[in-house]
């Protein structure tokens, strides 16, 4: 007898009827932790999606020898500095070093957030659009120090190199450009770019020299971040940008021997920013990073909080049901049918939740992409989403069904 009693408790445990005739009388409760699912889960699957995409981004290669490579500044300030001068013999004292590797003048570095830009169009005239590029003005020795390869053409000679003064407006009729340049430029044969005419200012032309693989802009938010071009040109003015590529595990050394042999070279000047290109990425994504550790927060916080929500339902509906735990409990029920009735009953919950939160999320994500031009979610992030919510879900109901599997039939008769 107490044997088929138990088989019929365990049959009802798996039947959704009865259980969602339970709800109902308690719907308020199931309703809010319905809402707080789907509430956590489009927070928590869309700041997923933002985590994932700005790693992605912020491990994105630059095309240099970041963990070899350095920079700083030098400023002249007397009426009698001569800065071309200055740049020759600080650029012949830097290569001079032991451990250097090779070092140039340059008027920005990749990921400082802080650089030029012009348009290069392949048609000449003010009606045309140009495509967008950083600029970096550099020597024949730029592609040694940023340690980037030429995938087509040839470097800049010595005699390429021009001096650019403060109010110059023209340009060089030489261009090196990225690889991910020419494919904007000539998006049916990238290659095929080498040797084409180019406009800069509308219409002046600028002859394309050599592809390299891969150089970052400086500006880490920018789509077309690897659109650059490099200009062959000495800057002459008061600030001079000095860029030096060292021998593996030789930069801190040389950071620490060029800035004290610049300084007794040359009284005439200060120096100022030296930044490793270690230090330079970082900085350049500290946003990125206080944003993944506030959303990682925040996800921590909404999983607890959904979690006690559930603990706290269930160990109400426990309270609530003693006597009809224990009544059943007395007839035969055993500890593992009580253990599934609670289980079920918060994954029917979880269940309504997890479908709510799947469409908020995708409307939350529409709402993203439109507002900060992000990619729409993969569509592989929903489901998992779905599935680690019923985790929760269960993992957080399994405590408060089995202190009511635990209850003493006897207990609890006594207690009705």
């Amino acid at each position: 007898m107490n044997e088929q009693k138990e088989r019929s408790f365990f049959a009802e445990n798996w039947e959704v009827g009865p259980i969602l005739r339970a709800l109902l009388r308690n719907k308020v409760g199931a309703i809010l932790i319905a809402l707080q699912i789907a509430f956590t889960m489009t927070i928590v699957v869309n700041a997923i999606y933002i985590i994932h995409e700005r790693s992605e981004k912020m491990k994105r290669p630059s095309g240099i020898d970041e963990a070899n490579s350095f920079y700083l500044s030098s400023v002249g300030f007397t009426n009698d500095f001569n800065t071309l001068v200055t740049i020759k013999e600080d650029l012949n004292l830097i290569r001079s070093l032991e451990g250097v590797v090779d070092a140039i003048q340059i008027n920005a570095v990749p990921m400082s957030n802080s650089g030029w830009s012009m348009g290069l169009q392949t048609q000449p005239g003010a009606e045309f659009d140009g495509t967008g590029s950083a600029v970096y003005m550099v020597d024949e020795h730029a592609l040694n120090t940023l340690d980037v390869a030429l995938v087509a053409g040839e470097n800049f000679s010595a005699t390429d190199i021009q001096t650019r003064v403060a109010s110059q407006n023209h340009w060089p009729d030489k261009v090196i450009i990225t690889l991910a340049m020419a494919n904007r430029l000539f998006p049916d044969d990238g290659l095929g770019a080498l040797g084409k005419t180019v406009y800069i200012n509308d219409i002046e032309p600028m002859i394309i020299t050599g592809i390299i693989d891969k150089l970052q802009a400086p500006w880490v938010g920018w789509d077309n971040v690897e659109n650059v071009m490099l200009t062959p040109e000495i800057r002459d003015a008061e600030t001079s940008r000095y860029f030096i590529r060292t021998k593996p595990g030789q930069r801190d050394r040389i950071m620490t021997e060029v800035e004290s042999l610049l300084a007794k070279s040359n009284t005439g000047r200060i120096l100022r920013d030296m930044r490793s290109i270690d230090e330079t990425r970082v900085r350049a994504y500290r946003d990125n990073s206080a944003m993944i550790r506030i959303l990682v927060t925040v996800m921590v916080i909404l999983v607890i909080v959904t979690g006690l929500g559930i603990v706290g339902l269930a160990s109400f509906s426990v309270n609530q049901r003693k006597k009809q735990i224990g009544t059943r409990r007395a007839l035969g029920a055993s500890q593992q049918a009580i253990v599934r009735y609670f289980m079920l009953e918060n994954l029917l919950i979880s269940t309504v939740g997890v479908v709510l939160g799947a469409m908020l999320t995708v409307g939350l994500n529409i709402v993203l992409v439109d507002a900060f031009s992000l990619d729409p979610i993969t569509w592989y992030y929903i489901p998992l989403g779905m599935l680690a919510l019923w985790v929760v879900g269960q993992l957080a109901v399994y405590g408060p069904a089995k202190k009511a599997a635990n209850i003493p039939p006897a207990l609890a008769t006594r207690s009705a």
